[in-house]
């Protein structure tokens, strides 16, 4: 269509069309599946805009009329799987709780959905200070603006489909290599070599997944080295110190003994550090997030901006009130399902469920303008979302139990544990806000950046929001029947090794547990605590000293410390991998580095998101497989060879297979670096 307004060169392009939705729907469900799987399994997501954004482009060259606004709206809409999904990290905490034995759709649904939509809702306001006229750089955002223009001046053709063979390529590697290993179990997916120095319990640790190698690429150098503090402290420091001072028991074996060490108390000293890099992030982030709280209010009063250009429109003052009250109202009738199977007070449960929608509102609305920031900052995979649970949980826990003290609600012991679960249940109504808030302002600027209509995407990013919210609650328990949760299996006689972690999960449970129970061992995380405070001022130090340079991300160090340490290190690798490259690109082309940063950049992105999406999706079909072999009386190992003493072997073909992985990376990166 001809554009009708010269000073609007997309002015008339169609945006939010049917088959867009349809395409972004498809996109939507796919990778929400796989960011429930690799949340569950090492407590990360990846930003779904870019892959979204090759394929929509390669898939919609072939309808006529296709536009990069079109593009764009189903990016848009396809974002949503990257954050909503991360509800997991709270959420599975009610079964490991042992307050549910599976994920009621209905519930979950509703709390997703209205989380969701209210994330959408909050951060509206702040588009035009923190996008508009801001100077954060968004990298997600911006990246994916770029990918859609290049897309469009070359008609969508190459860009869209050497994008598209990035992200299968990746797709097929790393799905093979997870068949291998979670399927066919002939190559480990883990290794550590174990030793001691006198008693002290030592561990190089080693993890062979090629996702989370892809997921290390996008995280870069400084994060990696980071992560890598926070194994150096753990597994040459504080294990080993903690198991030279305790005696071994006699019938444990040495990594058996020196795992409980960890899970017991040097990964509560992780728990405190990321406490503390969170708070300091919100106090850093106090002034924009009083900015957009007077903004959202000012929008809320109809007093805000208004302009009739169409690239400035928002959803009206009118929709952006009814949307709130109608999520608090849904967010009320999850709160009052969940309470009414208590059997407590009809006085109490309502004054339960009025008081979970306004803390979940509340807090949700307080974190919004500070999540945005974040994402804006450091782009919404680097973004602390964790965190700002671990501070929700900690918030809502002390509320909780001062009312279930004052109203003699804990003479039953039965009710401190739906206190425990009803506090996990809040807290992910505040993550699904707090998520979503991180991902729709990255999107509004790659709106921005191409001249889409506002008001449209945020339409799209609720589209999105409801699409996810559908396919979480299903995919969650096709996993837990088939692998179960550190904490919570559905079965006896279940692998244990194949449970997937939850690491956030797990942490958020045992500090809501802690604290109504009183017994939270507050030694650890105050030690923790510490050494985030050390570490602050070292970051700030080193900022300072080498003008902006180097960097300490606190945050990192934490989850060096808590995650399990086979999944930190493939995601070290894939950051010094990612920095290799780099320097190799930076001599080869030399002065005209630029360009060739940009392609491989490009690249590397995109075959990460494959790797990430192909390992995930084989972990999601392995999960189908499983509960469909259990349900028909089968084992929970249906395709494994059970090849008899294969378990060295399996550790180096597992080693040969990750370092193959490493060089076709390279190799692809490097080549698209010199077209």
């Amino acid at each position: 269509m001809t554009p009708s307004n010269p000073t609007d060169p997309y002015a008339g392009l169609r945006e939010l069309t049917l088959r867009g939705m349809v395409l972004g729907a498809l996109i939507t469900v796919v990778f929400t599946a796989s960011n429930v799987y690799l949340g569950l399994k090492v407590g990360l997501t990846f930003a779904t805009s870019i892959p979204a954004a090759v394929i929509s482009m390669a898939v919609l060259k072939f309808a006529s009329g296709s536009n990069i606004l079109e593009n764009n709206m189903v990016q848009t809409q396809a974002s949503a799987a990257g954050t909503l999904s991360t509800i997991i990290f709270v959420l599975p905490g009610l079964l490991m709780a042992g307050y549910w034995s599976g994920f009621p759709f209905w519930q979950t649904t509703l709390l997703c959905a209205a989380g969701g939509i209210l994330g959408v809702v909050f951060t509206i306001p702040l588009r035009y200070a923190m996008v508009v006229k801001s100077n954060l750089p968004y990298p997600e955002g911006v990246a994916a603006a770029e990918i859609l223009k290049v897309g469009n001046n070359a008609g969508g053709q190459d860009e869209g489909g050497s994008g598209v063979k990035e992200i299968a390529a990746g797709g097929v590697l790393a799905g093979a290599a997870g068949f291998l290993a979670g399927g066919l179990r002939v190559i480990a997916d883990s290794a550590g070599y174990w030793f001691k120095a006198g008693t002290a319990v030592f561990q190089i640790p080693m993890g062979f997944s090629l996702a989370l190698l892809g997921a290390g690429y996008l995280v870069g150098i400084t994060g990696g080295m980071a992560i890598l503090t926070g194994i150096v402290f753990t597994w040459f420091g504080a294990v080993p110190y903690f198991s030279s001072s305790v005696p071994q028991p006699a019938d444990m074996e040495t990594a058996a003994f020196a795992m409980q060490i960890w899970r017991e108390k040097v990964r509560l000293i992780g728990a405190g550090t990321i406490a503390v890099a969170s708070v300091w992030t919100l106090l850093i982030l106090v002034k924009p997030m009083l900015e957009g709280m007077k903004l959202s209010f000012q929008a809320f009063s109809g007093t805000g901006r208004h302009t009739a250009e169409r690239t400035d429109q928002d959803l009206s003052p009118k929709s952006m009130i009814l949307l709130t009250l109608g999520m608090m109202v849904l967010l009320a009738l999850s709160f009052y399902h969940f309470v009414a199977a208590a059997g407590i007070s009809s006085g109490l449960a309502w004054t339960l469920v009025l008081l979970c929608t306004l803390l979940a509102s509340v807090i949700g609305f307080l974190v919004a303008a500070a999540c945005g920031y974040m994402a804006g900052l450091v782009g919404s995979s680097s973004s602390p979302i964790s965190g700002i649970g671990i501070v929700s949980v900690v918030l809502v826990s002390l509320v909780l139990l001062a009312l279930g003290d004052s109203s003699g609600l804990f003479a039953d012991e039965g009710n401190r544990r739906f206190m425990i679960a009803l506090t996990l249940f809040c807290c992910s109504a505040v993550i699904s806000v707090a998520s979503i808030s991180n991902d729709n302002l990255q999107d509004l600027k790659t709106g921005y950046l191409v001249s889409a209509t506002p008001r449209l995407q945020q339409v799209a990013l609720i589209i999105g929001c409801v699409v996810g919210s559908l396919v979480i609650a299903p995919v969650l328990e096709l996993l837990y029947e088939a692998y179960g949760f550190t904490g919570a299996m559905p079965r006896e006689g279940m692998d244990a090794s194949q449970a997937l972690a939850a690491p956030q999960a797990m942490l958020m449970t045992t500090i809501a547990q802690g604290i109504f129970s009183h017994n939270l061992p507050w030694g650890y995380i105050f030690f923790g605590a510490g050494l985030g405070i050390a570490l602050i001022v070292v970051d700030l130090v080193l900022k300072k000293s080498s003008g902006g340079k180097f960097a300490l991300p606190v945050l990192a160090v934490g989850m060096g410390i808590y995650l399990p340490p086979s999944i930190n290190m493939p995601i070290i690798i894939g950051a010094v991998l990612a920095a290799w490259i780099k320097s190799r690109i930076r001599k080869r082309a030399g002065g005209d580095a630029e360009n060739s940063l940009k392609k491989a950049e490009r690249t590397g992105t995109l075959f990460a998101a494959g790797l990430i999406v192909g390992e995930s999706l084989i972990g999601v079909l392995m999960a189908f497989i499983i509960t469909l072999s259990l349900a028909n009386g089968g084992s929970d190992s249906p395709l494994a060879l059970g090849l008899q003493n294969w378990d060295t072997a399996a550790k180096f073909l597992g080693l040969a297979v990750f370092v193959f992985g490493m060089a076709v990376y390279a190799r692809r990166v490097l080549k698209a670096a010199r077209t």
